[in-house]
């Protein structure tokens, strides 16, 4: 079976209000988590019956399974997703390496394919407001607890890759990680600093924002064919208020759940 490669052209930055997710203050450079709350009203949302119906009409695509045999369900927990912070590319005091941007849940169908559907908090429920393909965030999420317990799984999107942190450690789980810090990963310190010699000059308000190139920490320009937010304007804290998450050239079909559907780079999880 052949594989629909698209590498994402620019970083996922969803800016929800996450506040009911937090920890009031989170340590310094510590991600706050999620509660087991939110995490079940996320899987909830992910279980919901239009929810599982699109899942069916995703994963028929291209005939790949009848729509009537798809039969999804939703396998294992909600995890949090974490991106690289543009605060810690800043090199502000005490920010955290990363910042949480969303809850995953994993979907599988009858024949074995695996999807991700993404969950922001929308009031007072939850919302899916994405399909990915694959199960990326699950298994770095279980790779990351396994390589670096009690770490914070997170994806730098610039370059696709996947880290664990933890305390003055960062540890690569996929080979893109591998090719930025090594195999046998760097400091926190040190992150930081390839972190902002690389991005430090394309923070919301400098020159690479301003123009609005791909791949910056600029607002995420509205995908072709959506029709409303994809989220929540403002992020917990403050922050550059985004509109729909841009998804580049991985944007090709609008599934009924205000979500883009998008492809991404598949990578493999390091041991």
């Amino acid at each position: 079976m052949t594989t629909m490669k698209v590498t994402r052209l620019a970083p996922v930055t969803v800016a929800v209000a996450l506040v009911a997710l937090a920890a009031p203050h989170a340590v310094a450079d510590q991600a706050p988590n999620a509660s087991a709350q939110s995490r079940a009203a996320a899987r909830q949302a992910a279980s919901a019956p239009a929810t599982l119906d699109t899942l069916s009409r995703f994963f028929a695509r291209d005939g790949k399974v009848a729509l009537t045999a798809a039969a999804p369900h939703i396998e294992g927990d909600a995890v949090p997703v974490y991106t690289l912070s543009p605060q810690f590319v800043a090199g502000k005091a005490g920010a955290p390496v990363a910042q949480l941007e969303y809850l995953a849940s994993t979907a599988v169908a009858s024949d074995g394919q695996k999807a991700s559907l993404w969950t922001v908090p929308e009031g007072s429920s939850w919302k899916v407001v994405n399909i990915a393909t694959g199960d990326d965030e699950s298994r770095y999420a279980t790779a990351g607890a396994a390589k670096l317990p009690g770490g914070t799984v997170f994806q730098e999107p610039q370059i696709n890759a996947w880290y664990v942190a933890k305390d003055s450690k960062v540890l690569p789980l996929d080979e893109d990680a591998v090719k930025a810090i090594g195999a046998g990963g760097t400091s926190l310190a040190g992150y930081r600093q390839r972190v902002h010699r690389a991005y430090g000059d394309k923070l919301p308000g400098s020159a690479y924002d301003r123009a609005g190139e791909a791949g910056g920490y600029a607002e995420a320009p509205a995908a072709t064919g959506v029709g409303s937010p994809l989220v929540p304007a403002a992020a917990a804290g403050g922050g550059t208020p985004l509109g729909p998450v841009s998804a580049g050239a991985g944007v090709v079909l609008v599934l009924g759940l205000g979500a883009a559907w998008r492809l991404r780079r598949r990578g493999a999880v390091r041991a």
